[in-house]
């Protein structure tokens, strides 16, 4: 089955650190851009993080800079983020999306991380859930 799956959430207190994970199957996400998205609660989904298909731009959202990283296994076929320092402004249920599926195009520079999908729905996986309280 082709598909991602996220994992690694979980609830934290302020302060504390996560290590999420995006996992393919079905396919290789080697070379292909890969965002990590969030939707906060009343909130619309928003970009977090990405990694482009080479590797070579990395980009995130404001909140996210000094804090979180992202970075691609492609022996584990996998992409992780590792978030530290997490605030309740973090909270929310984080998803993971590639152009590698449904022909969906990742934009990817240094400051701005969005999917794009011209030729149709992306569906999204199940998401992990973050909680960041005391």
């Amino acid at each position: 089955q082709v598909r991602v799956v996220e994992s690694g959430g979980g609830l934290v207190q302020p302060g504390g650190s996560l290590k999420l994970s995006c996992a393919a199957s079905g396919f290789s996400l080697g070379g292909a851009a890969v965002g990590w998205f969030r939707q906060a609660p009343g909130k619309e989904r928003e970009g977090v993080s990405c990694i482009s298909n080479s590797g070579g731009t990395i980009g995130y959202s404001d909140s996210a800079k000094g804090r979180f990283t992202i970075s691609r296994d492609s022996a584990e076929n996998t992409v992780y983020l590792q978030m530290n320092d997490l605030n309740s402004e973090d909270t929310g249920v984080y998803y993971c999306a590639t152009d590698a599926l449904y022909s969906a195009f990742v934009i990817c520079t240094e400051s701005n991380v969005q999917l794009k999908t011209p030729f149709g729905e992306y569906f999204w996986g199940q998401g992990t859930p973050v909680t960041v309280a005391p």
